[in-house]
Parts: C-alpha cells; sequence; structure tokens
C-alpha cells in the first residue's frame, strides 16, 4: 500500500524500511507534522503513517479522506490526539500500538529519578568547568524510601519492578489494581495516600478526560512536602503551572518531565536558534531541581522496532482485509 509517513526522522527511517523488507509497501516519508496545511501532501496515499505531536482533529481527518486515505496508522499507543468519532463518520479506520517497550519508558522514568536525586547535570557541568566541590551536590539513598506508582499497565508494572530493585517501599494508585503489580511487592491504595506518603512519584496512565490535570494545585496540596514527581506519559497529566508555584514554595522538591502538556510546537524540532516564546516552559526551565527531555523515553532500539513491525504489519492486515487486532474504535 502506498503510506505517507509524517513526522518522520532518521531513526524512523530506517526501523522502518528493515520492517518493511516483509511487507513491500510503498513508504512515503516527510519530515512535516501533520496538520491542516501538510494534509494535502498524503494525496494518493491509502494509509497514513502519524505520530503523537501529528493533528487529527476533524478538519484533518476530512482533507485526508477527501485525498483517498482509508487508514490512519499511529505509531504510538495514545490516541488523545485523534478525533475518533470524525474518523469514523468518514470511513477512515484507525490502528495504534499499543505495547511496543514498557522497559523503555520505565528504565527512562529511573534515569530521571536518579539524575534529579544524585544531581548529575550540576555534577557533570562542575566538573566540565574544573569545579570538584561538592556542595549543593546531597541526594538520598532510594533504599527504604516510599515510592508511588500512578497506573499500573505494562509501563508501570515494569517500574513497580524496577523501584523493588531499588528496596523501595511502593504504592500503587490505579481504578483497576495489577495483580502484577502486587506480586511484586506494591501495596495498592488510594491516590490521597500515596501523594501523602510517597517521596517519590511517578505518572504513567492514559490522558482521558478523567486524568486531566490529574497533578493539580490540590494534589500539590496533598503531596508529601519536599516529593520528587516525574511524569514519562502524557503531559496533559501535569497541571505546569501547578507545579511551578509547588517548586516556587518547595512543596514539589523536585520535576522530571519527558512529556509537556503543550509540547506539539516545541518537541522533535531544533529550535536553538529562536527565541523560547512559552513562558511557562521557559520559567520551567530556570528551576535547578528540574530535569526536562524531549519526549524520548521511548526511544531504543528495540522500541524502534516493535514500533515498525506493529505498525507495518497493521498496514498488511488491513491491505489483505484481515481483522486489525490493535484497532482503535470510538
Amino acid at each position: 500500500m502506498r503510506v505517507a509517513v509524517f513526522s518522520t526522522r532518521a531513526y524512523d527511517r530506517a526501523h522502518f524500511e528493515r520492517a518493511n523488507a516483509a511487507h513491500g509497501h510503498a513508504l512515503i516519508y516527510l519530515e512535516a507534522h501533520l496538520d491542516t496545511t501538510t494534509g494535502p501532501l498524503a494525496h494518493g496515499a491509502e494509509v497514513v503513517c502519524a505520530f503523537v505531536n501529528d493533528r487529527l482533529d476533524a478538519a484533518v481527518l476530512r482533507t485526508l479522506a477527501e485525498g483517498g486515505t482509508r487508514l490512519i496508522a499511529l505509531r504510538s499507543a495514545g490516541f488523545n490526539h485523534v478525533d475518533l468519532a470524525a474518523a469514523a463518520g468518514l470511513g477512515l479506520r484507525v490502528v495504534r500500538v499499543p505495547a511496543y517497550s514498557p522497559h523503555a519508558v520505565a528504565e527512562h522514568t529511573l534515569a530521571l529519578i536518579l539524575a534529579l536525586n544524585r544531581h548529575i547535570p550540576r555534577a557533570v557541568a562542575r566538573v566540565r568547568d574544573g569545579n570538584f566541590a561538592l556542595d549543593g551536590l546531597v541526594g538520598f539513598d532510594l533504599f527504604g524510601k516510599t515510592a508511588g506508582v500512578v497506573g499500573t499497565g505494562k509501563i508501570g508494572v515494569c517500574v513497580v519492578r524496577l523501584l523493588a530493585g531499588f528496596g523501595c517501599r511502593v504504592l500503587t494508585y490505579d481504578p483497576f489494581p495489577s495483580p502484577e503489580a502486587a506480586a511484586l511487592g506494591a501495596t495498592a491504595t488510594t491516590l490521597e495516600t500515596l501523594l501523602a506518603e510517597s517521596d517519590v512519584v511517578t505518572l504513567h496512565c492514559p490522558l482521558t478526560p478523567d486524568t486531566h490535570h490529574l497533578m493539580n494545585a490540590d494534589a500539590f496540596a496533598r503531596l508529601r512536602p519536599g516529593a520528587m514527581l516525574i511524569n514519562t506519559s502524557r503531559g496533559g497529566l501535569l497541571d505546569t503551572r501547578s507545579a511551578i508555584a509547588a517548586l516556587k514554595t518547595g512543596r514539589l522538591g523536585a520535576l522530571g518531565i519527558d512529556v509537556y502538556e503543550e509540547e506539539a510546537d516545541l518537541f522533535f524540532e531544533d529550535h536553538s536558534g529562536a527565541v523560547l516564546r512559552d513562558d511557562v516552559f521557559a520559567r520551567l526551565l530556570t528551576f535547578p531541581n528540574v530535569i526536562v527531555t524531549a519526549h524520548q523515553a521511548f526511544l531504543t532500539a528495540e522500541a524502534l522496532t516493535a514500533i515498525a513491525d506493529t505498525t507495518l504489519a497493521s498496514i498488511t492486515a488491513f491491505a489483505a482485509g484481515a481483522p486489525l487486532a490493535h484497532e482503535v474504535k470510538r
């Protein structure tokens, strides 16, 4: 099939080319993000392959359908950026990659925890400047601390396993408690208890109307003073302005994020020669106890391979008229 692949980089192309050897689709790689202005570039493509920051609202979907697109293949697990009702009305089917490498995101979560706790960015910068003083670099042992994991799907369970390996007492919150997390020694509890008792809180839940700004001013008021918060899930889970207020008072002791609620105009592009126009994001970067990575938690060779394999297998199944195992329906 003819497939327009939006928001691609060299690493995407390399992994898709290897995986496509078994499928033989005609892949058209586009560096541009998908939106109302770039939608016409997909004209004639039966399939559009989109990433997390591509726009798939009603207007964009209409443009794609008018150009002959019949399948939207998301190379992501999340699908909150797709107007599923509009897609259904236009006869567009939608597939996703429900799981690629939960270990990739879980391990990046631990990397953020350790880097914040042990002040790694500051320590590296000091040594490069010839400053070998240790003042201001005091961290804490993770062993024996309480860690709270919000969301115990595949990634959350991986994080539970890693934290348990560090000797943490692990609390979890999920509307559907995980037997696997319990088997690893985690204790399921309420969100209020988790926030009040955890030294480290990490978010691993989907973005829905119920979880939007899950970490807001009220949640920060219930947070254990000085606790660390990590978000490698969805930017919209965190009310950034409330996080800044909590950082200023010290209620929030440290923040590590790989996602940002307004990241669509920032992440995956080089803006190093431009003025940063997002005042909220700019303020966030001024805190020494904040680490931001640009949505790279998924970025491992294993995850990229799984994304390409699963996406192309779905496209092949669609071409053959076979059932779509990873279809997303309204």
